[in-house]
């Protein structure tokens, strides 16, 4: 059926002039029949002295939400600022001097050095550092700094929300100071029979963190496995419920819940760490915004991975998170806003040649209000195709269609499937946002880039990925065999 569905189309193109076949993408332009608005645009990229060849365009200058698609800028920009080896610094400072007898007497500071990537193994590795440095009592506070950026001021209604109660991981809060994507993870494993409780516990710890409302069932074998949870933020601080059912048989299953405030995520884990390692802390825990004082000394510090490992993981699993520390990471302004960091990768889009207008109130997308282009987007993708140093630490965080995490676009011909790298973009408010954006490599391996914005209205009907992709991918397809 494919290689009868690709003749045909082939047949078409070639009976076109250049001029109409560059017109639009015949499959996908169907959907403005419906109302939605779509800007694409598919370009062979020049090399040498080859300039851009556009092959197929519609409305490419129209400027619509990139959702997710906005991360292809964020990782353009903090690499063009940091360079791929560059690695965020984390510290444990102080102003007091441990004594021989492994006293510290006075505060021991978290300084939060805005790595997007922070993670528990980090924290043990910065704990474990602290011990080897002869620290064995704090007679003062933990006091973990956000004093880069954070609490960050929220702006969209998910992550308001998220301030009391959450059901996802994706509307994480901010901090410079922030430990596993601000979000709780708790593991769910059967209990010893069926009719007991299942058994319930942090990820991170052998300390319960956060606390546990256990609501689900172990059920026989083979009975099915139905999860939920919820974040909510009561007086006690945050507990996370967890409802449902699990067959004995079933395997542990991790859950992620954004947290209510990641600094004070990171104090609870670092102080039930210290504990773990022999270190007591007299004080208690205590967040801050204050910067460590310059007569701080460094006690301990852990650098995080380089830049283009966190590129990997930002754009091929979509972090919100990630995206958007990188967006404040990059801000000149002292503790910026979510708009500041936003406002940073603006500036350098505008140094790329023929991108045109841009706005971006965050750097992960998940702001509605953000606006670009096809036309700009591949301009950008262009832009980063010519920088040699980039280029691969770029690329390299887009995925394959047959074998990337995202299964969801694992769909239409084996061209598409195996000759194209993306980045997806997904909003269901205020309208319903479809975005993709990527490279591609034609028949006679020459390098396109592609970008396609499909925003829908009130009045459109429900858009799903399945009416985008079938028509995307087969337009595509007929692209990459032609060429």
């Amino acid at each position: 059926m494919f290689h009868r569905t690709l003749s045909c189309c082939l047949l078409v193109l070639s009976l076109l002039p250049s001029s109409v076949m560059a017109a639009g993408f015949p499959r996908l332009s169907s959907l403005t029949d419906d109302g939605f608005r779509i800007s694409a645009e598919a370009r062979l990229l020049g090399t040498g002295d080859r300039s851009d060849e556009i092959l197929a365009s519609l409305s490419p200058s129209l400027s619509l939400s990139p959702a997710s698609v906005s991360k292809v800028y964020t990782a353009a920009a903090a690499l063009d600022r940091f360079g791929p080896q560059h690695r965020f610094t984390t510290r444990l400072v102080s102003t007091a001097e441990p004594g021989p007898d492994g006293v510290l007497g006075g505060d021991l500071v978290f300084d939060g050095g805005g790595d997007p990537a922070l993670t528990s193994e980090d924290l043990w590795r910065l704990v474990q550092r602290l011990y080897q440095a002869g620290v064995r009592e704090v007679t003062g506070r933990l006091v973990v700094s956000q004093w880069r950026f954070g609490p960050v001021d929220c702006i969209t209604t998910d992550r308001c929300e998220a301030r009391s109660r959450v059901d996802n991981a994706y509307s994480a809060l901010l901090s410079s100071a922030g430990v596993n994507f601000g979000s709780w993870c708790v593991n769910v494993a059967p209990g010893s029979a069926p009719g007991v409780p299942a058994t319930v516990t942090g990820c991170d710890s052998k300390v319960l963190l956060p606390d546990i409302d256990n609501r689900v069932d172990t059920k026989a074998a083979n009975s099915g496995t139905q999860l939920s949870a919820l974040r909510l933020t009561e007086g006690g601080g945050d507990v996370v419920r967890v409802s449902g059912q699990i067959s004995t048989n079933a395997h542990p299953r991790d859950l992620y819940r954004a947290s209510a405030a990641p600094a004070e995520q990171t104090a609870q884990l670092l102080m039930a760490m210290l504990e773990r390692a022999g270190i007591q802390v007299q004080g208690g825990h205590t967040t801050s915004t204050t910067k460590p004082l310059a007569s701080a000394r460094e006690l301990a510090a852990v650098d995080g991975e380089p830049l283009q490992e966190v590129l990997l993981r930002t754009l091929n699993y979509s972090n919100n998170f990630m995206a958007d520390v990188l967006a404040l990471d990059m801000a000149a302004d002292p503790r910026p806003s979510l708009e500041q960091g936003g406002a940073a990768i603006e500036a350098f889009a505008a140094g790329i040649p023929d991108h045109g207008p841009l706005t971006l109130r965050s750097g992960s997308g998940l702001t509605p209000e953000n606006r670009t282009t096809a036309s700009g987007v591949n301009s950008l993708l262009a832009y980063m195709f010519a920088q040699p140093s980039l280029f691969p630490s770029f690329v390299a965080g887009l995925q394959s269609p047959s074998n990337g995490v995202m299964r969801f676009i694992r769909k239409g011909p084996s061209s598409f499937q195996d000759r194209v790298m993306v980045k997806t973009g997904t909003l269901n408010e205020p309208v319903q946002v479809r975005a993709m954006t990527g490279y591609f490599r034609t028949r006679s391996n020459r390098w396109g880039a592609f970008t396609v914005l499909v925003n829908g209205t009130e009045s459109t009907p429900y858009l799903n990925w399945t009416m985008v992709l079938e028509r995307l991918s087969e337009d595509l397809a007929a692209l990459i065999e032609a060429h």
